[in-house]
């Protein structure tokens, strides 16, 4: 599965890199989608539809390659590390400005960072700034201090070291805003955000369109598109339909049936996207049964993974998961034997565990298309097939996107479908965010299953520790072994997300981490 991923990888981007000629400038990008963003201020969302829009209007201090997740310079221009590893001095980019006009510099990182580690900072409002408790152990965190060195220097002291540090800065979320547009918006900035990245904002209508323009004094030149326009079209066979009659260039999320469609339409492309996710199910560990591990493991049993990822899933490009990490990620333990599908086992552990005629339950499912689930209600809909089979009454529950990641987050679910595109190339994003005892946190909870393990817990935080990249696979691969003992999720499914766009786009590289900058996108 590896060699398939990494020839496929090359094969993308050698059709991609074929189908470019000089490019061409102006005109309109229109980007189809399942579903609306929640916010548009990074720090405060989690979910990629939110950071596909949000990566177009700001810019991080360090960025990754179009191709992989390597670190490369962005505002800043360059950095060293002391010998401790605790001492991070960042070198800025002069003569940069925000698109209200101000001045991007020293002091805007320092206010973006004190606004983001700080709950006592005045301007800490807006969400609840997951993604800085996810990735530097909450609040203040690993940061202790952010100091203004002069006007483009800026140092970073840990606590301690942090061995995804510099790959964490380049994640979308810790994009630079504007001080002075916090300032005045305050509670209501993720409606008028404002960054230093190669698109300004400049509307918003709610569940239908969010337009942008080129920053024409973008510091990287200006792009080749004039606008883009992101649409939210929730069907997919409509979302697809657009395509074809040509009133959206790009769409995400095409049915499994569509995917040879698009190979046989000589006006389209397809895109594949590298796998870098998961999609689950969490059991709420919070509430019983699913405190008891028998539960846990007769769910496991109860479900046909590879029928549903054969019915459900495009071919070819997806497999049963059976690790909370893909196979492309160091770290990933392919000596785990998966649990089989077994109704009889099932029905077994069950009884075992008290419940030999079953239990009702809730079984929540996002109702937008995800990378990790093309089809979220007939996978939920099969699932539940499943469960009824071995005594388990599943009733299927679902909510507006923005309120379903609010609702799972606080704990107020049974079971329910999640997933996770990977930030940074790095396990620390998946088994910390997404497992960890710190992270189990009912308001803003990365890990929705409440799965608190004192055992996972610290070899997690002795990973990120440790720079060696061999020793941290080692404690990943370890990892692996206590998450499939314990159970917490039925893990599903790793895919490689297929897109399709007209032919006339040009240079469009999906990146593994779920979202790409634009502005080298041109259209004949």
């Amino acid at each position: 599965m590896r060699k398939y991923l990494i020839f496929l990888l090359i094969l993308v981007l050698f059709v991609n890199f074929a189908h470019s000629q000089t490019p061409k400038r102006g005109g309109t990008l229109v980007f189809g989608r399942g579903g609306d963003s929640v916010k548009l201020d990074p720090i405060n969302v989690t979910d990629g539809e939110s950071l596909r829009v949000t990566h177009q209007i700001f810019d991080t201090l360090v960025k990754y390659k179009p191709n992989n997740t390597e670190v490369v310079p962005s505002l800043a221009v360059k950095w060293s590390v002391s010998k401790d590893q605790k001492v991070w001095t960042f070198y800025f980019r002069k003569g940069v400005k925000f698109h209200d006009g101000t001045p991007f510099n020293a002091q805007a990182v320092k206010f973006n960072f004190d606004r983001w580690r700080d709950p006592k900072n005045p301007y800490h409002i807006g969400g609840e700034f997951e993604y800085w408790g996810y990735m530097f152990g909450g609040f203040p965190g690993v940061v202790k201090s952010v100091d203004v060195v002069d006007d483009y220097t800026v140092r970073i002291t840990l606590t301690k070291p942090l061995a995804p540090f510099l790959s964490n800065l380049a994640m979308p979320c810790f994009a630079i805003a504007s001080p002075t547009a916090i300032k005045k918006y305050k509670e209501d900035f993720f409606k008028n955000p404002v960054g230093t990245g190669p698109f300004k904002f400049i509307s918003w209508s709610k569940g239908d369109k969010i337009v942008l323009e080129a920053n024409k004094n973008y510091w990287d030149g200006p792009p080749y598109l004039d606008k883009i326009i992101f649409r939210s079209i929730p069907d997919n066979s409509a979302r697809f339909m657009e395509l074809e009659a040509g009133t959206v260039d790009i769409i995400d999320g095409i049915n499994p049936e569509d995917v040879e469609r698009v190979k046989q339409n000589k006006n389209l492309q397809l895109f594949i996207r590298p796998s870098l996710n998961v999609c689950y199910i969490a059991m709420n560990m919070d509430k019983k049964p699913f405190d008891d591990i028998r539960v846990r493991l007769a769910i496991n049993y109860a479900i046909d993974k590879k029928a549903i990822i054969d019915a459900y899933y495009p071919k070819g490009l997806a497999m049963v998961a059976k690790n909370p990490i893909p196979p492309t990620l160091w770290g990933y333990n392919d000596k785990i034997q998966d649990y089989p599908y077994d109704p009889k086992m099932a029905k077994k552990l069950l009884a075992e565990a008290g419940y030999s005629n079953g239990f009702k339950t809730t079984l929540w499912a996002m109702p937008v298309n995800r990378p990790y689930i093309p089809q979220p209600m007939k996978v939920a809909e099969a699932v539940q097939s499943y469960l009824k089979a071995v005594g388990i009454d599943a009733e299927i529950v679902t909510y507006d996107w923005g309120t379903y990641l609010q609702k799972t987050e606080n704990g107020e679910h049974d079971m329910a479908f999640l997933g996770w595109t990977g930030d940074n190339g790095d396990p620390d994003n998946f088994f910390y965010v997404l497992l960890d005892k710190d992270n189990a946190v009912k308001g803003s909870a990365g890990n929705i299953a409440f799965y608190r393990s004192d055992e996972l817990h610290d070899i997690l935080i002795k990973a990120q520790t440790i720079s060696d990249q061999r020793e941290r696979a080692k404690l990943y691969e370890k990892a692996c072994e206590i998450v499939h003992r314990d159970v917490p999720w039925v893990i599903l499914a790793h895919t490689m997300p297929p897109l399709a766009g007209k032919i006339t786009v040009h240079n469009y590289i999906p990146h593994a981490t779920g979202s790409e900058p634009l502005n080298k996108v041109w259209k004949e």
